[in-house]
């Protein structure tokens, strides 16, 4: 079996890792770029991991959660609200699930599941536009009196922006549409599906919708739009006006699921002999689709090379693809060289938009750095294991 040094399993203990992989100095380079943003700001703590289809790598926790001097530290335990992330951790595994058995298709109009939709000028909007952002929809505020049939009526009424499959724009209301399509095509709710079909076959114990009061305690609060801090809530006010259940945003997690999930990813729909996609919807998943005359690339709900594909960082390959959340997390997600690299972070400033994209790059240039295996020889490894 060909053997990389590289690959070196690193224990973390809670608050503090001990992490000697590489060598001192080059741990410090994750120390150094993590302790500046608390420094300056941005966060006050945050946990790094980084792993490979076999496991962790190197994982680290720094700082504390929001709430000033008296708040917890942080430890690979604590929950995080992911936001955006709910639209790759949940909602997009769900449809291509659904996918596969054929119970709808991307290429489904969207009226089929939509009625709302009937006369209102969008017979040629497919399923597969709300995954890629391309569909022409905008956010727009949702009612307060029934935000779920708000958004439905309000996406059916509202006007196309530029042509359908080549205008890209980033919005919400398209996992809006796709959360509660799950729930049309399936008949039980968005946070039920993917517990039943995603996170209990995965061993993801701490990952969900709505924390119960024994998990709520253990989440990192964040603040919301009043500046008021919300431990168990989501930050996202659309998705709280929805019950907390949205296809958005809503999702909590810990580190060590996320790993778990970028692990199934890596090694194609399967963790520990269980799998809970096919090959090929992964692969259909995280292929490109092309808009803005080829200048933006998407996977299905996944982000290749767009605006917003900043935790891509320098040294990642082409092949690779990720997402971010405005609380301050993202995912990266390299096949060509076996990595991922997480991070979930207390953000404190949200106006430094340029400042938190930067601290997402140089962490994952970081992480291709140290971690990532060239992509021949990582071709080499999983061979070898298999």
């Amino acid at each position: 079996m060909f053997v990389i040094s590289l690959v070196v399993m690193v224990t973390a203990v809670s608050g503090s890792a001990e992490t000697p992989l590489h060598g001192g100095q080059h741990v410090e380079k994750v120390d150094q770029l993590l302790e500046s943003a608390i420094s300056h700001g941005l966060v006050t703590g945050g946990v790094v991991l980084v792993g490979n289809h076999e496991g962790v790598l190197f994982e680290k926790v720094y700082g504390r959660g929001l709430g000033g001097l008296d708040s917890a530290s942080l430890t690979t335990d604590t929950l995080f609200d992911i936001a955006s992330l709910t639209k790759v951790v949940a909602t997009t595994p769900a449809i291509m699930k659904l996918a596969e058995e054929r119970k709808l298709s991307l290429v489904d109009p969207v009226v089929k599941w939509f009625p709302e939709f009937s006369g209102k000028g969008k017979d040629d909007l497919l399923v597969l536009n709300l995954l890629t952002h391309t569909s022409g929809l905008d956010d727009f505020p949702l009612s307060a009196d029934n935000p779920r049939q708000s958004a439905i009526e309000g996406a059916a009424q509202q006007r196309l922006k530029g042509e359908i499959g080549s205008r890209f724009r980033y919005a919400d209301i398209n996992f809006i549409l796709l959360g509660e399509l799950v729930r049309r095509v399936s008949g039980v709710g968005l946070n039920e599906y993917v517990a039943d079909r995603f996170y209990g076959p995965l061993g993801m114990r701490d990952t969900g919708f709505k924390p119960d009061p024994a998990k709520a305690i253990r989440c990192a609060a964040t603040r919301g739009s009043d500046n008021q801090l919300l431990q168990g809530q989501v930050q996202d006010y659309p998705a709280r006006q929805l019950g907390g259940v949205a296809g958005h945003a809503g999702l909590f997690t810990s580190i060590h699921d996320l790993a778990r999930f970028c692990r199934m990813i890596l090694n194609d729909g399967e963790l520990d002999s269980v799998r809970v996609l096919s090959e090929r919807a992964v692969r259909q998943m995280t292929v490109p689709y092309f808009s803005r005359g080829g200048g933006v690339m998407r996977g299905l709900g996944w982000d290749i090379a767009s605006p917003f594909s900043s935790p891509k960082g320098n040294g990642f390959s082409r092949y690779s693809f990720g997402h971010t959340g405005y609380s301050g997390s993202s995912i990266w997600i390299d096949p060509a060289t076996d990595t991922f690299v997480v991070l979930l972070t207390s953000r404190v400033e949200y106006a430094k938009t340029k400042e938190f994209n930067r601290l997402r790059s140089e962490l994952s240039t970081l992480a291709a750095s140290l971690f990532a295996v060239p992509p021949e020889l990582a071709g080499m490894t999983r061979d070898a294991d298999e």
